[in-house]
């Protein structure tokens, strides 16, 4: 006699895998697939300021002497707030051709070239701090340059959260698989294999901050001071799974 099938728990996301009979002798391969999921959620501790300067001029010479003379006007400006330049990293920089639409005398749409525009997106780490994200506020307004900026919340240990986030899914998946297998009537044995995506966990607070142009009037301000703000980041959800296969005794 020969006897085979699947249940299929749908609230645990669980199937398992029937033991197979053949002749009266029990087949050794009887295992238990089971997917375990955890979700964490994480404060913030860790501020990631966006900035993003760009700029048009009509020699491409002058357009690269330009965007490094602006990142170190950048650096000093932060270095002057009592942050470490070093930390402002580039994320992408790029020169392209500028190209302007006009009307001809026919009014038909042309394009007139205008110069070469540079492109630099850099960010910036720091603590969690209200204080600290004024200062940064307050000495890109001071800045000379122009620029774009956005403010991103994270972790600045993101490994240790994934492990965490690891254990408690396979922790999970150990738990159901017993729940399941005591529920069969059968006994939970060795693990025999772990399959994990290893997909990329984003590990970022849904808080976002943008600001196309940053200007203020500073004059009232003292010299230590910054922009009072009152900024509480959401916490971070993060979520994985692991499918762990079980033997089934």
């Amino acid at each position: 006699m020969r006897i085979k099938g699947i249940f299929q728990d749908t609230s645990f996301d669980t199937v398992i895998s029937a033991v197979t009979v053949s002749e009266g002798r029990k087949n050794m391969n009887r295992t238990i697939r089971v997917t375990g999921k955890a979700k964490l959620f994480v404060r913030p501790d860790t501020v990631r300021l966006g900035i993003s300067a760009e700029g048009v001029f009509p020699e491409y010479s002058t357009t690269v002497e330009k965007s490094a003379e602006h990142t170190a006007l950048l650096q000093d400006a932060l270095e002057k707030a009592g942050f470490d330049p070093k930390e402002l990293k580039t994320v992408s920089f790029e020169i392209d051709s500028k190209y302007e639409n006009y009307r001809d005398k026919r009014d038909n749409w042309r394009k007139k070239f205008v110069g070469y525009q540079y492109n630099h997106s850099m960010h910036i780490d720091f603590p969690n701090d209200n204080v600290l994200l004024g200062k940064a506020f307050r000495a890109l307004a001071e800045c000379p340059v122009k620029v774009e900026f956005s403010v991103n919340y994270t972790i600045k240990d993101p490994n240790a959260v994934k492990n965490d986030l690891l254990k408690k899914a396979v922790g999970d998946s150990r738990v159901k698989a017993a729940v399941l297998t005591e529920a069969a009537g059968v006994e939970l044995g060795d693990v025999l294999s772990i399959d994990y995506s290893w997909g990329e966990v984003e590990i970022r607070s849904n808080t976002r901050y943008v600001d196309r142009y940053i200007c203020a009037d500073t004059t009232a301000m003292k010299e230590d001071d910054g922009y009072s703000l009152d900024l509480e980041a959401d916490d971070i959800r993060v979520e994985d799974m692991v499918t762990v296969i079980w033997e089934v005794r």
